[in-house]
């Protein structure tokens, strides 16, 4: 299980001395605690992976914040963390299988306007969830209808 592997890593990184990875690994680690605990459940692989998607997609808002502001150790900061984050998540797809995936949920969906667009997004986000940004893969489905 992810969870597990995580755990590991978080020993090695002790072990290591690695005080800025530590850190990260252990912010994860209170994430998948926090929501295990919040819903009463044990999280698989799927939710961990939402989890993770989620904290990068923060960091990723955070980095946006602090460069507006002139913070560029902050940015540093947040893409060193971002970067440990997504050692744990799938390999990334490509814009070429996005818009593949894409142009599949929609016909799947038979959609035709935006109004389909819940339709599309539900049928892509398990196959795409922490492997795209899903800010992006929305905009192109709503390219794609017509908006």
């Amino acid at each position: 299980m992810l969870s597990h592997r995580i755990r590991e890593e978080m020993k090695a990184a002790m072990k290591a001395g690695e005080k800025r990875r530590l850190g990260v690994i252990r912010l994860v680690l209170a994430a998948i605690k926090q929501r295990e605990v919040d819903e009463r459940i044990e999280l698989d692989d799927t939710q961990v992976l939402a989890v993770l998607d989620k904290m990068v997609k923060q960091r990723r808002d955070s980095i946006a914040q602090f460069e507006k502001a002139g913070r560029a150790e902050l940015v540093e900061q947040e893409a060193f963390e971002i970067e440990v984050l997504q050692e744990y998540l799938p390999k990334a797809l490509t814009e070429a299988e996005i818009v593949s995936l894409v142009t599949e949920a929609i016909t799947a969906a038979e959609a035709s306007s935006l109004r389909d667009m819940g339709k599309v997004m539900g049928q892509l986000k398990p196959r795409i969830q922490g492997r795209a940004d899903m800010g992006a893969v929305s905009a192109m489905v709503k390219k794609q209808l017509g908006a």
